[in-house]
């Protein structure tokens, strides 16, 4: 079979993208691989993509960023691709669509609504979509979110139908109370048995008060936490290459003596 002629590159975004749509259909009825693509066999590929993209947005590599963005890219096409084989909807209904969601819930700009600040656009927002036909503000969150990035966006969108706190200073009260709750009654040093399904629940409680506070002085929880998973996996692995280099293994380290490591890590 002689060789497809390679499209050549674009020079503006029009042009670009229906080089990738070429390109993929192309790939879809020639490439073994891609002809027995699934949404279902796509589906834990594009989400490996999007952490992928994330990861490149925490370490701010912005060469990765645009590699890992082409990917994701590239997945959305492949879906349309699929689905547009049986006519269930193609890449043109996909992008009508999500336009068309975007000027019905931007009236302060597509319309005569008025709006003062971030707060009213995402009030409206949410608005408009219990009038499309979400029976319920949460509705929009998915379930197979992970819990962090679940209890996050929940507040968020309580918040956005004035379901919130006041100010921060009643959220980190509340912060106070739910770990002096979990302190008093499941205090580690008396030694004593706990009921750990309600241990469980009043850990999320202080995990939730305390996403909740991070959302009032604008940290995102999600990556602060992996920041610091990234900040301790880095000193970690320093600690065991220095081990390694002198000729130790961890196992067999007292506290004190990789606490030395530790300490040489977090001056790196």
């Amino acid at each position: 079979m002689p060789n497809n002629p390679i499209p050549a590159s674009a020079n503006n975004p029009a042009d670009a993208f229906m080089r990738l749509l070429t390109v993929l259909d192309t790939l879809r009825t020639q490439c073994p691989w891609d002809k027995k693509q699934t949404m279902e066999t796509l589906r834990h590929l594009t989400i490996e993509e999007t952490y992928e993209l994330s990861d490149a947005i925490l370490e701010g590599d912005l060469d990765e960023i645009k590699k890992e963005l082409g990917d994701v890219m590239m997945h959305l096409v492949f879906y349309s691709r699929i689905a547009s084989e049986t006519n269930e909807f193609n890449i043109t209904d996909v992008l009508n669509g999500v336009c068309d969601k975007l000027v019905n819930r931007h009236p302060h700009i597509y319309g005569d609504v008025d709006v003062q600040n971030e707060e009213d656009v995402k009030r409206n927002w949410e608005q408009i979509k219990l009038k499309e036909g979400n029976k319920s503000v949460l509705a929009g969150v998915p379930g197979s979110l992970p819990a962090l990035v679940k209890a996050a966006r929940i507040q968020e969108k309580a918040r956005g139908v004035g379901f919130d706190w006041e100010n921060k200073n009643q959220v980190w009260e509340k912060v106070e109370e739910e770990l002096q709750e979990f302190k008093s009654e499941f205090n580690v040093a008396d030694n004593t048995a706990i009921d750990v399904e309600k241990a469980e629940s009043e850990f999320g409680d202080v995990l939730f008060s305390l996403i909740n506070y991070a959302r009032f002085i604008n940290i995102n929880p999600e990556n602060a936490l992996e920041k610091t998973n990234k900040k301790f996996i880095k000193r970690f692995q320093y600690l065991e290459s220095k081990a390694k280099e002198n000729g130790k293994a961890l196992s067999d380290m007292t506290l004190a003596e990789m606490d030395i490591y530790w300490n040489e890590a977090k001056k790196v």
